[in-house]
């Protein structure tokens, strides 16, 4: 019984490894946080293989029914919406849950690949050997604690921002005094663009473009 966490493109197709096609087309089954998402790359690469959902919605049962095709001896992967599994998405409590059953027994297998982190690391241009990564900050409850964390934080901060509330981000960052922001939008996809410069000045160049896609954000003191 093997539990495979594999990372799938964060936007260009092109971006799969080799070995993650070849687990995606061994195993017996995928589970997919969205499997219409899925199915587009399966359709790419000629991948067969039966499709599950399992994501943020899933309840006890749909874990008990990974759980017990495990137990049965099925190789089962999981992959997210896009990216590596683990990472700001369901997967992490599917491995949790895994682990917790069947202790031992499970062998565990990530599949390495896209990140969005990694992506937009690579790029930066700033000294990255450390940083702090927060995920999306909340919407409400408890936003103003995590903003309080990017404004104490000595080390650079990179979060996850969602087209809808990029602006009102940004916004933030000028009322903390934040004086430096690397921005990734769309990373990987067609119109990718790195955003470079104080929160004010990414925020006017951000604005004069179309705002889409979703965001990558490193916030450097």
């Amino acid at each position: 019984m093997k539990l495979y966490i594999v990372a799938t493109p964060i936007g260009n197709l092109s971006d799969i490894t080799l070995r993650a096609i070849e687990t995606l087309k061994e195993v017996d089954l995928v589970l997919s946080e969205k499997p219409l998402v899925t199915k587009r790359l399966f359709d790419r690469y000629n991948i067969e293989t039966p499709l599950r959902q399992l994501n943020e919605h899933a309840k006890e049962n749909d874990y008990s029914h990974a759980i017990n095709d495990l137990k049965k001896g099925k190789n089962i992967a999981y992959v997210s919406e896009a990216g590596t599994p683990g990472i700001s998405d369901p997967g992490g409590k599917l491995v949790e849950k895994v682990l917790e059953a069947l202790k031992e027994k499970a062998e565990v297998i990530p599949i390495p690949g896209a990140s969005a982190i990694a992506s937009a690391v690579s790029i930066a241009g700033i000294n990255l050997n450390r940083f702090l990564f927060l995920g999306f900050l909340p919407h409400k409850n408890k936003r103003q604690k995590f903003l309080k964390i990017i404004a104490e934080s000595k080390l650079p901060v990179i979060i996850y921002e969602s087209v809808h509330r990029i602006e009102k981000f940004l916004l933030e960052l000028i009322d903390l005094g934040i004086e430096e922001i690397i921005l990734g939008r769309e990373l990987t996809k067609k119109f990718e663009t790195i955003y470079r410069g104080n929160p004010k000045s990414v925020l006017e160049n951000l604005r004069a473009d179309k705002i889409k896609g979703e965001f990558t954000a490193i916030i450097n003191r």
